[in-house]
């Protein structure tokens, strides 16, 4: 009995996989899940993933909003290239953050969070690390942050960004490449790491008791950036020994790579099969893509789009401009849609589609680029059947509103330039998108019952 209390018989799935060389990666078994976690145990039965895609500034709302509700709704023109996933996806209108309507181009910051980002305020935890506290244990890294510019998706529970990667080479090199030099010189790299770390705490905690209150303040934000560091470093430390996914010359070829600005659709299409290689191999089960800040978007040359995003959004109805907008729209949800119908051949180490295992959600923190409005939020969730989601129907929630008057439409049957101010006030105030976001939690395994500012659970 003090044997099964003290867990001493569990297995270690690290020292299981060295046990085995590279020939598999083992599924997470009964016996290396430790007591009492009910959560865990689910998660491990099916592996749960989940996907966050930003979108930054917003879209051309009159050529994205789909306008009917339920089950036989029309796909708009920026949302076609979805039409093929019409089964596994939920459009989703009507959503806001409360603390992002007047955050302008700071909406990325809290899109994940909930948060409310005031001159003297922290940001709050990003949902996929709050999902990653759960699935972490089980995974060679904790999640997979990418962006094109600086500004990840994740934050941490302190408030502090995750750094994120971009070159594609890098990113495959983080998952699949040996370590330079072998896994000894690994090794005494990140130890080295580990004490430069400790010495720097320690020097810190001297200077903190001749500081004054904002000095601590920023002195605090700094800790919690060096403690991040700290625990990645063991954990990397902790899976040297943990041989590395074994994977095809053709998913080598295919993304270890790096790709010319001129073809964004490649780079898109290449970061898309890096997550999901890295969800088959289970090197990670939570993953974050930003397409760029609301000031840094990148240009589609190669479909005729020279100007930045944030330029675009700011078309002042300019009618190319609003053109432009709407193709640059459809096109990257065109790559998402490339992504989903990866996931959907794809099956992970237990046999099980991996669209079905995985939640991939959509959309940008703005609504209305050109007036920075932040209600009705453009969002897709997708994927996730076997997490319990249904799908098939675009929930709308400013058609639930009873102050909503309906969408304004014109005689040519196209929505009105009047539909911006559904983009720039709440047409339902209770419709927070962080009541999406602990739904996904919950799918996920994270026992809560409320995150950011949520207000109630997503039915879905």
């Amino acid at each position: 009995m003090s044997n099964y209390l003290s867990q001493s018989w569990l297995i270690d799935r690290r020292h299981a996989l060295k046990a085995v060389g590279t020939f598999i990666l083992l599924p997470l078994l009964e016996c290396m899940v430790p007591l009492r976690a009910a959560a865990a145990a689910a998660i491990t039965a099916t592996p749960r993933r989940s996907a966050f895609i930003y979108l930054a500034n917003g879209v051309h709302s009159l050529n994205y909003q789909v306008t009917t509700a339920g089950k036989d709704y029309k796909f708009s023109r920026s949302l076609k290239p979805l039409e093929r996933h019409r089964d596994v996806i939920t459009p989703i209108s009507g959503m806001h953050h409360p603390g992002s309507l007047s955050q302008h181009h700071n909406c990325i910051n809290v899109w994940l969070t909930g948060g409310k980002l005031g001159p003297s305020d922290r940001n709050t935890i990003s949902v996929d690390q709050k999902i990653a506290e759960v699935t972490a244990p089980y995974t060679r890294y904790p999640s997979l942050e990418v962006a094109i510019t600086q500004d990840s998706l994740a934050w941490t529970a302190d408030g502090v960004r995750l750094p994120a990667m971009r070159r594609c080479s890098e990113i495959f090199a983080s998952m699949f490449a040996e370590p330079i030099g072998g896994v000894s010189a690994q090794r005494r790299a990140l130890r080295r790491k580990g004490s430069v770390l400790d010495d720097n705490l320690a020097e810190v905690r001297r200077l903190e008791k001749r500081m004054g209150s904002e000095d601590k303040g920023r002195m605090d934000q700094y800790l919690t950036s060096v403690r991040e560091a700290e625990i990645r470093t063991r954990r990397a430390d902790a899976w040297l020994d943990t041989p590395l996914p074994v994977i095809s010359e053709a998913d080598r070829t295919r993304t270890n790579r790096d790709i010319s600005d001129t073809k964004a659709g490649d780079y898109f299409r290449t970061v898309y099969d890096l997550m999901v290689l890295a969800f088959q191999t289970d090197v990670t089960r939570v993953a974050t893509f930003s397409l760029g800040g609301e000031g840094q978007a990148i240009a589609i040359p190669e479909i005729g789009i020279t100007e930045s995003r944030h330029q675009l959004s700011h078309h002042g109805g300019d009618l190319a401009y609003m053109e432009k907008l709407t193709n640059y729209d459809a096109f990257a949800i065109e790559q998402f849609s490339y992504f989903l119908t990866r996931l959907a051949e794809t099956n992970d180490l237990h046999g099980k589609s991996m669209l079905g295992t995985t939640m991939a959600l959509f959309g940008s923190g703005m609504s209305y680029g050109h007036s920075h409005g932040n209600a009705n939020l453009p969002l897709v969730l997708a994927g996730g059947s076997e997490l319990g989601l249904k799908h098939g129907e675009h929930l709308d929630f400013n058609q639930t509103a009873k102050a909503f008057p309906g969408y304004s439409i014109g005689a040519d049957g196209a929505l009105t330039s009047a539909h911006y101010q559904v983009c720039s006030r709440p047409v339902d105030p209770e419709a927070h998108m962080s009541n999406l976001l602990l739904l996904m939690a919950q799918r996920m395994g994270v026992q809560i019952d409320k995150f950011g500012d949520s207000n109630q659970v997503v039915a879905l």
